[in-house]
Parts: structure tokens; sequence; C-alpha cells
């Protein structure tokens, strides 16, 4: 009786998905695990991956970083596409984050730590609805993080949705919607026209 090979010129080999240790993956396999997909975050000890984005959340974030990086004070860094290591079994990635800029490590940093992040934003996407509703802002707010922005797409339009921590609860208290324009005087104050992801140069 012969052996069907595994793979040939009539049948594809079978892709290996990624088995978890048990207890699940750690914040550091995330910089030792070969191969991952750009982006992937750690939620409660599971790697998640990002589905591709839409012209509006490449846009927003965008934005979002220009306008940091030009009104931010010196004493702040504007960080994108790095992950936040909130404790052994949560590693997410924040779109954009204002962090201390003394709390710098380097060209070679890939994580942040909780204490020094004083801003964290997350661009909603439809397969990270629930994410970035509830999942990591409770988390971000459990760690001590005191401003969080979500930012939805409501018609092609921008709505920034604007919180500050409550230190007695650790949780997220809701102090701004933000239609058009954005004006805050916390973490630092900042003055952003939300209707220029609609025109071609963000």
């Amino acid at each position: 009786m012969s052996v069907e090979p595994e793979y040939g010129p009539d049948r594809e080999p079978e892709y290996a998905w990624p088995r978890p240790p048990v207890g699940g993956y750690t914040a550091e396999d995330l910089d030792r695990l070969p191969n991952l997909p750009p982006h992937t975050e750690l939620i409660d000890g599971s790697l998640v991956f990002v589905s591709p984005r839409a012209k509006f959340h490449m846009r927003m974030v965008n934005l979002l970083t220009q306008s940091l990086e030009q009104q931010a004070p010196t004493s702040m860094e504007v960080l994108r596409e790095m992950t936040v290591t909130l404790d052994r079994s949560n590693r997410p990635e924040p779109d954009v984050m204002l962090v201390r800029a003394e709390a710098d490590e380097g060209l070679q940093q890939t994580t942040c730590r909780p204490e020094d992040v004083l801003l964290a934003v997350e661009v909603v996407s439809p397969d990270s609805l629930t994410r970035d509703r509830s999942t990591k802002p409770g988390k971000y707010a459990a760690a001590g993080i005191p401003h969080f922005w979500r930012v939805e797409n409501d018609g092609d339009r921008a709505v920034v949705y604007v919180f500050e921590l409550e230190p007695a609860t650790q949780t997220y208290v809701p102090v701004g919607i933000h239609h058009e324009r954005l004006k805050v005087s916390v973490p630092c104050p900042l003055d952003i026209d939300l209707t220029r992801i609609s025109s071609r140069k963000p």
C-alpha cells in the first residue's frame, strides 16, 4: 500500500498554523517569533493579525500623526506602528501614541511601557470594532494610560470620541465627541481639522 505524499504536483502543501504554547504567547514572543505579519498584536496571550486597512484608516492615522508632531511639545514623542507592553499576555499596537520623550530607548526599541504613554489612539476598522471599542480601551485604562481617543468613520467623516482616565476606578470616562474639529487641552493643547481626511493630501 502506497503512502500519499504530503505535497506534489497535484497537491498543495498544508499551511502549518502556529500553535500557541501552554499558557499562551507572551509579550517577549512578538520579538522572537519568525515571519509574523506586520502589526501583529498580542491580546490575552493570543496573536491577533490585522486585515488590510481602508483609505480612511490610512488618511486618519497620517493626519493625526502629522498634527501631533506639529503641535505636541518637545517633551512628548509621537509614535505609530509600535506596541505597548501592558503585561505578560497583552501587547497591543495603538494606531498612534503620544509618549514621554524622556522614555526613548533608542532606535532598536520595539515596544513602550504603559507608564510612558500619555495618549493611545485607535482608528476603528470593521474587523477590529469590538477590540477598539471595548477590549483594548479597557486594557489601556487598567494599565493607567491617562488619555484615549477612538476614531470612527461616519459616512466618510471622522468622529473622534475622547476619553480620560478616572483614577479611582481605573476606567475611561467620555469627555467629548468631535466631528469637524478636534480641540483639546490635554494631554497638551491640540487643534486638528478633521475635515482634512477628505482631501487628496491629508
